[in-house]
């Protein structure tokens, strides 16, 4: 059994219930796809850390980091970040990450495999340092189902590309199937916090796919089997069952939630109808506008936790 030290993983704290029991026999461990590991000071580091936002664009990251940093000035935990562009502090060249404050905001890739890397390292970045109350929101961009272009949809349930709400993880040749539940109250917040804006929000069900073109029943990729005809039978059973936008991550953040007790939350911008057409057509400038939405309720979300004391919980499902 490995000596306890204030940074090791053995005896530093006890292993959450959710998380893997081996972690605490182990001497070390390498969080190699962030390059940090516990012989780094990571308490000292990361201890304070309260929301950690991923994205999948490096650059969207980069961006919300520096609009919380401009925003978020008079909140308490911000009011001695320095008045400059944040840096990467990820020492991998895997994914960029950066600490405003209390918050990290890290880019996750696309896709199941590139976010369940992240995740599983960023969950045990956060227990290591003593922050495991953080809240974890992805913010992205989504394809909707039934909405407006430029609703933000806060996931309550997220699905997988067979319309179940679970994660089906291949290990040692078999499935594992991991229910998968995001943080309603999180969610709940969220939407109270995206009303006070002026924009349509709304709460309800994400697909999440482990394909952008034909895992999303698109007609336009490379490669298709079905007809549009198919699709739109698809598309119509998936809205059935109350989901209202369409990426390709919110599944397994949710079963990562679900398996660790960490609180997470989904929160992604439409930018078209998948009802009408497979192609986002939209001038850059409008692309622009669109993805700050998501960021606009995360930081307003952000103040309200850090300002408000004792407020009622939110149970507001949609602004339109």
């Amino acid at each position: 059994m490995a000596s306890q030290s204030d940074n090791g993983v053995s005896g530093s704290k006890p292993v959450p219930a959710g998380l893997n029991p081996n972690l605490k026999d182990m001497d070390k461990d390498v969080l190699y796809h962030l390059g940090y590991s516990t012989e780094d000071d990571l308490p000292g580091l990361f201890g304070d850390v309260k929301f950690v936002c991923i994205g999948g664009s490096a650059k969207r990251m980069e961006q919300f980091a520096n609009f919380a940093r401009q925003e978020l000035t008079d909140v308490p935990g911000f009011e001695k970040v320095p008045d400059e562009k944040p840096e990467n502090i990820c020492r991998s060249d895997r994914y960029v990450m950066f600490k405003v404050g209390p918050l990290l905001s890290v880019n996750h890739g696309m896709g199941f495999s590139s976010v369940g890397i992240l995740l599983h390292e960023l969950i045990k970045l956060l227990h290591y340092a003593g922050a495991s109350d953080a809240i974890v929101i992805r913010i992205g961009t989504s394809g909707g189902l039934g909405v407006e272009p430029g609703t933000v949809v806060v996931t309550d349930r997220p699905f997988n590309g067979e319309l179940q709400s679970q994660q089906n993880l291949v290990a040692l040749g078999k499935v594992i199937v991991r229910p998968s539940f995001l943080d309603a109250q999180v969610g709940d917040d969220l939407v109270e916090s995206g009303c006070q804006i002026g924009f349509p929000v709304v709460k309800g069900n994400t697909m999440s796919t482990d394909d952008f073109y034909e895992g999303q029943a698109r007609i336009d990729g490379s490669i298709c089997q079905h007809t549009e005809a198919d699709k739109m039978a698809f598309l119509k059973r998936a809205h059935e069952k109350g989901i209202v936008n369409v990426e390709m991550e919110a599944v397994v953040l949710g079963a990562m939630s679900y398996a660790t007790g960490v609180r997470c939350a989904c929160v992604c911008v439409t930018l078209l109808n998948r009802l009408l057409g497979d192609q986002v057509n939209i001038s850059h400038e409008k692309h622009s506008e669109m993805q700050l939405r998501p960021q606009k309720v995360v930081v307003a979300f952000i103040r309200q936790k850090l300002t408000s004391v004792g407020s009622e919980p939110a149970a507001k499902r949609a602004c339109l």
